[in-house]
């Protein structure tokens, strides 16, 4: 057997993974299918029968062989060895594989929910290029098979310090990587605005829309203005929005700012109702019942329990 396969975990048997541990968000992933949980796998890789999207950056790794995707039509080989990463929510299908040599190549998925993605601070064109429908490899070392064992310990202990930890390790190698580069096994083929044919296609005026509320998310965002960045009447605007993300755009803005609010009170330099104003929330009320809402604690409870 390849001794390189020997650290990865074994085809066959495979233990079950323990209930995860309930996390203060778990009722907002469940409630749409926009943004998907975070989470890791590892299996058998195999051919999709049908196309799928979900609301993910998905990252790929193979120990072995290769295998071929279909992405929104345009076809991409996934190497071995290399973690492969694009933006799930556009439809995508594995068609073919190659197992390796022995027959025993193993595939581990990391599943980055995109709302989550969307806030990772310094990552630059590297989320251009997965909001512009790309596919990266990242840099070959970037990480190994015990990294990806190590992160898939963490995930399965439901231990909500490990998870925290792995998720900021995920954050920091996204950033050396932003850093560092990478190789495109896709271009990105959304185009962006004002560059675009008259009749552009829906993913990019949602892109264009998504671009326009991060870089503008502690500011009002009326719906009409940014139907306007786009260039769309507000009520196709918003259709349009919901069709594609799966989420109502005001619902998108809502999820976004709780996400940066979340943060900001990690950092505890702030007050609370500094920390509700620099997240867009025009209203403090109305702040503390959106974040109770989605997080099952109030924004105090939330910084008592993390930063005792």
């Amino acid at each position: 057997m390849n001794e390189a396969l020997q650290h990865f975990p074994p085809a066959r048997p495979r233990e079950k993974a323990a209930a995860p541990v309930p996390r203060p968000d778990r009722q907002f992933y469940a409630q749409t299918q926009a943004f998907g949980r975070f989470g890791i796998r590892w299996f058998d890789p195999q051919i999709m029968p049908h196309e799928h999207l979900h609301g993910h950056i998905e990252l790929n790794w193979l120990t072995d062989g290769s295998m071929d995707y279909v992405i929104d039509g345009r076809p991409i080989r996934v190497p071995s060895q290399r973690l492969v990463m694009f933006w799930a929510g556009i439809p995508h299908q594995t068609v073919a594989l190659d197992t390796g040599a022995n027959g025993e190549s193993r595939q581990c998925n990391v599943y980055l929910p995109l709302d989550s993605f969307l806030h990772m601070h310094n990552l630059g064109k590297l989320t251009e290029t997965m909001m512009g429908g790309g596919v990266v490899a990242l840099n070959p070392g970037t990480l190994g098979a015990d990294t990806l064992q190590r992160w898939y310990q963490d995930y399965r202990s439901g231990d909500a310090e490990r998870a925290d930890i792995l998720k900021e390790e995920i954050a920091l190698m996204l950033r050396r990587a932003a850093v560092t580069g990478w190789d495109i096994l896709m271009a990105p083929w959304i185009e962006s605005v004002g560059t675009a044919a008259r009749a552009a296609s829906p993913l990019r005026y949602v892109v264009a829309m998504i671009r326009h509320i991060l870089e503008n998310l502690s500011e009002p965002l009326r719906a009409e203005d940014v139907a306007k960045v786009v260039g769309l009447h507000p009520n196709y605007a918003l259709n349009l929005f919901t069709e594609v993300m799966r989420v109502p755009l005001h619902k998108f803005v809502v999820r976004m700012r709780l996400i940066r609010a979340r943060s900001l009170l990690f950092e505890g330099s702030l007050s609370i109702e500094n920390v509700a104003f620099e997240s867009g929330f025009t209203a403090l009320s109305q702040f503390y019942v959106q974040f109770r809402n989605a997080y099952g604690l109030t924004p105090r409870q939330m910084r008592a329990h993390y930063l005792r």
